[in-house]
């Protein structure tokens, strides 16, 4: 790759000293002469301008950059401590997942993932060292939750939110699914179990 960039600035270089001699003349009237008269007359200004002027236009352009970097870095800082989340602790954690669900068939499954794996860890602390996959079934010892709940944490654990069907239109209803199950059931029954194991 790097020797055929090589060639190709060869080449380039080639046909422009190629083309150089003859068209000497073109590129003179068209490039160098425009040019030459444009640095002319900027000569001719800033000779004409006295020096204290150019002098106090440089002093009041780094002013201004300085004045405007150091505004831009206080806006910053003002704004990152505004912006600066509270510390939420697990309950409102657990809420703000809950309000989450309302969004979308990915949020929902995002948090029957989070429940499933709540499960799988409670039975995981009964197996006694035993390993346990997150595909193997949600069963244990006294586990026995209602069945609409260990398909919602077996859904949540074992599929994702690609596996369950979406609106096809805009005006139809949603399609019911294992993860549109009572939420509160679900973190009740888990609570249960987590005081079991106490």
């Amino acid at each position: 790759m790097r020797s055929q960039r090589i060639l190709a600035m060869i080449g380039i270089i080639g046909i422009a000293l190629l083309l150089a001699f003859p068209l000497r003349s073109a590129v003179f009237s068209t490039i160098v002469v425009p040019l030459a008269y444009v640095f002319w007359l900027l000569g001719l200004a800033y000779h004409a301008v006295h020096q204290t002027i150019w002098w106090t236009v440089v002093l009041l352009l780094i002013l201004y950059i300085l004045l405007r970097s150091l505004s831009l870095k206080f806006k910053f800082k003002r704004r990152s401590r505004a912006g600066e989340e509270p510390i939420r602790g697990r309950v409102e954690s657990l809420a703000g997942w809950i309000k989450k669900t309302e969004r979308g068939m990915y949020f929902k499954w995002l948090f029957a993932n989070r429940l499933g794996k709540v499960a799988h860890q409670i039975l995981a602390n009964r197996s006694m060292g035993e390993r346990r996959s997150f595909f193997d079934p949600l069963t244990g010892p006294d586990w026995n939750p209602d069945p609409t709940v260990q398909s919602y944490l077996e859904s949540g654990l074992q599929s994702s939110f690609a596996d369950f069907p979406r609106k096809r239109r805009f005006f139809s209803p949603p399609l019911k699914t294992p993860l549109d199950h009572d939420l509160t059931e679900i973190v009740d029954y888990l609570e249960s179990q987590v005081n079991n194991n106490k």
